[in-house]
């Protein structure tokens, strides 16, 4: 079994448009949700029934004790990232930028491999912290 934290983009595609189901149902997955994926979710969704099908998709992930968090420790460590990363001239003080390092981190706290579809961030991150990660084309 392979321990994945699936980030916010699989998930939106696979919501709108069914991609990728077997990162969603594949029987090989141990998937795992990110606290911070939920977010960046909640704050997306535009519609009633956008909202039921997080809050299914939560109880799914809190039944089985698979909803994760960043604790304390690795948002100093998330902080330590994204000034090595301003320091190499990149633009850390996007929302978005900030929870992809905490996603990376927890996701490497946990033992789990990253997906994603947004290599750029990610890729960076990998630079100054290492974790495992693959990327997904939508």
């Amino acid at each position: 079994m392979i321990r994945v934290v699936l980030d916010t983009n699989l998930y939106v595609g696979w919501l709108n448009r069914s991609l990728h189901p077997e990162l969603f149902l594949g029987r090989e997955y141990v998937r795992y949700l990110s606290s911070v994926v939920l977010m960046e979710l909640r704050a997306g969704a535009s519609t009633r029934r956008a909202s039921t099908a997080l809050d299914q998709l939560l109880r799914g992930y809190q039944g089985g004790g698979r909803l994760v968090a960043p604790p304390a420790q690795l948002f100093d460590r998330a902080g330590t990232i994204l000034r090595r990363l301003r320091f190499a001239g990149r633009d850390v003080r996007r929302a978005s930028f900030v929870h992809d390092v905490l996603i990376a981190l927890t996701a490497r706290a946990i033992g789990a491999t990253l997906y994603t579809s947004d290599a750029g961030d990610f890729q960076a991150i990998r630079e100054i912290e290492r974790f495992a990660l693959e990327i997904v084309t939508l």
